[in-house]
């Protein structure tokens, strides 16, 4: 039996942008890159304006669950159906019109794109089986220029490095503590952590998950940094993994977000439900 992924030299970076996108997150790195835009939602915390903001809706504090749940399918419904797909096009209708109703600047805006597009790589490069190459790395960053077209973003990067640049002139600019990161980010290490751990062993959990974070990131976020051994012992497994998964067979069936069980939506869910609301 052909192994999905194998397909993606063939297809091109920018005409076939979405079905490279949707092998690489449901063949290729699917646990990687969840783990990868797990990490994007702390670097998009890191800035004020943005976690000011998500504070303000009460949604992370009241309803974690719930908010990262809607928040990880309304970003895989385009992934894995297709961007102009039917439940594409009303998943992003919802992301539009929950962040119509705010003020939000465009740059804030644009740098979680970045998030979206750098933080699976880099996690990659690091962590991965193996690296994206170039030819997936080009149709990652076009799958989510089209993505941020359709949201409605303006001055999109054209390309990778575009996109790296920006993000890093961002950061120097914008990064800066502030209570509401740090609220955001550890609410939602938490919850992170409650997915593998039990509540008694997040002690333990804690500092592992922080050795995955750079040293920028764990300041304007307020996390306590780890020590340099915990932070290379952790960097060292994760690459024994990688090395234990060039060896073992690769994926052979979708893994796929919006199919997973989730204890908020035993029933499952429409796509119209999903997000926030005007608060009354």
């Amino acid at each position: 039996m052909a192994v999905p992924e194998d397909r993606i030299p063939q297809l091109s970076s920018e005409g076939d942008c979405e079905e490279i996108a949707r092998l690489l997150t449901t063949y290729a790195f699917s646990w990687d890159i969840e783990r990868a835009l797990e990490l994007a939602l702390f670097r998009s915390y890191a800035v004020p304006s943005i976690s000011g903001l998500l504070m303000k809706t009460r949604e992370f504090a009241e309803r974690p669950r719930k908010r990262y749940d809607d928040t990880e399918l309304l970003i895989s419904e385009p992934m894995e159906n297709g961007i102009d797909s039917d439940r594409g096009r009303a998943a992003i209708g919802r992301i539009n019109a929950m962040h119509g109703r705010y003020r939000i600047a465009d740059d804030d805006m644009l740098y979680v794109l970045c998030t979206f597009v750098l933080e699976p790589i880099r996690w990659l490069d690091r962590f991965g089986r193996w690296p994206m190459t170039a030819h997936e790395r080009a149709a990652w960053t076009n799958y989510h220029r089209r993505l941020g077209a359709r949201m409605g973003i303006p001055g999109i990067p054209a390309d990778l490095a575009g996109f790296e640049a920006f993000a890093a002139a961002f950061e120097r600019d914008r990064f800066r503590f502030a209570p509401s990161n740090a609220a955001l980010a550890g609410i939602t290490l938490e919850l992170l952590l409650g997915f593998y751990l039990p509540r008694r062993l997040h002690r333990f959990g804690r500092p592992v998950a922080l050795a995955l974070m750079d040293a920028p990131l764990l300041s304007a976020t307020g996390l306590p940094a780890p020590s340099d051994q915990l932070r290379r012992w952790v960097h060292l497994a994760m690459r024994g993994r990688a090395w234990l998964l060039r060896c073992l067979p690769r994926r052979r069936r979708p893994r796929l977000v919006t199919a997973r069980r989730r204890p908020g939506y035993p029933g499952g869910y429409r796509i119209s439900e999903l997000g926030t609301w005007p608060q009354t």
